[in-house]
Parts: structure tokens; sequence; C-alpha cells
């Protein structure tokens, strides 16, 4: 179901795009508007994972220099049955992690040195579990498509307000309507599609590190930590904020782009209970305090 809702939502999205660029220009805006979405995907499908490593000014890192990070994936990737993803560390204060790359033979998975200095060692195999669950469910090239179309329907919008084309007998007030409705509807569409697809990853992520606690903890550390240190990359492109594992800069709410925290925490306690694990105190999200060290540290060497 949620692959089929997926489907939906972005087909919702290109139909979106299409309206824009026919209210804008006609039929032939309509066609304009189809051709560059499906060009916009074309370059995404190749490029994405380029595009926002690069954005990141992230690295690639090996066994040779940063070992145990390297290790946890390797090990993880083996258990969900994936290829070894490329590793990518992001020298930033700012605690969080994504996934990226077309396909699983094509994934990367990225990790901010403020992850690294907040959680544990079991924590980050956690977190780590959670993207390559991305990668095994398809999210990454999924997400990155409809950040780039719901950015493309925003930058069409901004266009219409200085270039008006198409019919002259055009409704200058419904074209208003059209250019501020669309974009709040394109990211109403990108948060439905980023809801659905971390709640699985958040599933995924539980089943193939083995510890949905260790997950919800993590949850509950990155929620305060990165509300405390915004990253300045989602503050610059707001789209990029999709791809992260916990919002960027700001507590969860009606437009965020993820489910609420508390509520994943809750899931992922029922998964654990369902695995028959040991019950034990429930994280929850907590205030923000200050960063410690953690078992790994960026470089990958165990203390």
């Amino acid at each position: 179901m949620n692959g089929v809702k997926t489907v939906l939502l972005l087909a919702a999205m290109t139909a979106l795009f299409m309206g824009l660029g026919y209210t804008l220009g006609g039929a032939a805006g309509a066609f304009i508007a189809l051709i560059a979405a499906a060009g916009m995907n074309l370059i995404t499908f190749w490029n994405a994972d380029r595009i926002v490593l690069r954005m990141h000014d992230a690295r690639e890192v090996d066994s040779r220099n940063a070992p145990q990070l390297v290790g946890i994936v390797q090990q993880l990737s083996s258990r969900a049955g994936l290829p070894m993803p490329r590793v990518y560390l992001i020298d930033s204060p700012h605690p969080n992690a994504f996934a990226t790359g077309r396909n699983p033979e094509h994934g990367a998975v990225a990790a901010t040195t403020g992850l690294l200095g907040l959680l544990d060692k079991e924590e980050v195999a956690a977190v780590l579990a959670h993207e390559l669950g991305h990668i095994r469910n398809h999210d990454t090239l999924v997400m990155t498509m409809t950040a780039t179309i719901a950015g493309a329907i925003a930058m069409l919008a901004n266009f219409g307000f200085f270039f008006r084309g198409g019919d002259s007998r055009s409704n200058p007030l419904a074209m208003i309507a059209a250019m501020l409705l669309a974009p709040f509807a394109a990211m109403i569409v990108q948060l439905a599609i980023s809801r659905t697809r971390e709640y699985a990853a958040d599933r995924a992520g539980a089943e193939i590190c083995r510890n949905p606690r260790a997950l919800a903890s993590a949850l509950a550390k990155l929620h305060a930590g990165a509300a405390r240190i915004p990253s300045p990359v989602a503050l610059r492109n707001p789209a990029a904020a999709a791809l992260y594992i916990v919002p960027s800069g700001r507590g969860d709410s009606l437009f965020s782009t993820h489910p609420d925290t508390a509520n994943r925490i809750a899931a992922l306690e029922a998964i654990a209970a369902d695995m028959g694990l040991a019950s034990r105190p429930r994280a929850s999200v907590p205030p923000s305090r200050s960063r410690r060290r953690s078992a790994l540290d960026p470089l990958g060497r165990g203390r």
C-alpha cells in the first residue's frame, strides 16, 4: 500500500506542475511543464547522489580512515541483503544522517560528525540501519524526485508573478490563486510522501539492526540535537530536510517533513514488543543538552 500511495502522490505532484503550466501558458504551457518534469526526473535519476553529497560537502571514507564506521555499515548491509553502499562523513556539528542513490547498487549513506559525537555505538548502528532501510525500500530516488518537482513548482509559481502567458482572457485572480496554491499543495504532497516513507524506514531499520529501542533512543537524542543546531544546508535549501532522519532546526509541526518523533518512538516500542524484547523505560524526546562524545568518534576509532 505504501508503494501504491507513493506512486499516486508522485502522479499528483506531476499533475500540479502541469496544471500550473497550463494556467500560465495554456495547453503549450502544460506540455512544456510535462517535458520539463520528465527532464528533471531524468537528471535526478542519474545525478541525485552527486548533487546531494556535493551540497553537504561530504567526503567518502573507507576502512582505512574510518574502519569502525565502515565496518558497521558493512555488517548491516550484509544482514539486510544489500550491496555495500558508499559511506560518507560530513564535517558539521548538526547531528543528522541521510541516504541517497538511484537504487541499492548505487546507494550511499552519510552521517555528520555531530551525530557521531552525540550517539553511542548501538545508536549509530540503528541510525545507519534506518538509512539502509531507505535504500532497500528505494526511497532515496522517490524522495529526491519529489523534492525536485516541488522545487520546480515553487520556481514556476515565482516566475508566474513576473511573466504572464497563455490566453489573454485568463482570469488574473484565478492565475494568482493558482500561483499561490500550487506550491502549497506540492508541499503537502511532499510531506505525505516523506512521512509515509519514514515510518517504513523505521520498521526496516529495526529489523536490520534487531534493536528498535536503540533507534528510538537515537531519534530522541537527534530530535533535541537537530533543534538546537540547525543544518546550514537545510536553511539554504529547505527541500533537503526531507532527506534527513529527523527534522532540521525545528520541532515537529503540521508542515514538518517528518512524522512526530514521539509517535515514531511509540511505533518502535510496539515493534520491540512484537519482537519479544524485554521492556525497559521508554525513550522520550528530551530537552536540548550538551553534546557528549560517542563510543564511535568521527574517524571510526572506538574508545
